[in-house]
């Protein structure tokens, strides 16, 4: 009873390699860091882009069945998702406060 090895089996559903990590995301953290401190054009790119690599994730993790590998850098690129909305929307509002002043006469 004492010399008896733990049986494991095989777990389920497991890849058989590592996550390979998604080829946009640093840009798409970079771009949504860079949509909120100097390019709020950025923003909107970095924002598509992100959700495009958010479903791709969601996609290779639908598919690890067939193919044993994953998609990793989730995190990232949420990251660098939400940024890009957060500049989308500062990019916004500082478009129409300046639009507000111009139409003012007061800039």
């Amino acid at each position: 009873m004492w010399n008896e090895q733990p049986y494991w089996g095989e777990l389920p559903d497991q890849p058989v390699g590592p996550a390979v990590e998604h080829p946009h995301a640093t840009t798409v953290l970079l771009l949504g860091i860079l949509s909120i401190f100097c390019c709020g054009a950025l923003g909107p790119v970095a924002w598509v882009l992100g959700k495009q690599a958010l479903n791709q994730i969601e996609q290779s993790d639908q598919l690890n069945h067939a193919y044993g590998a994953t998609l990793g850098g989730r995190s990232q690129i949420l990251v660098g998702y939400v940024l890009g909305i957060i500049g989308t929307v500062l990019m916004v509002l500082v478009a129409i406060v300046f639009l507000l002043m111009v139409l003012g006469g007061r800039a």
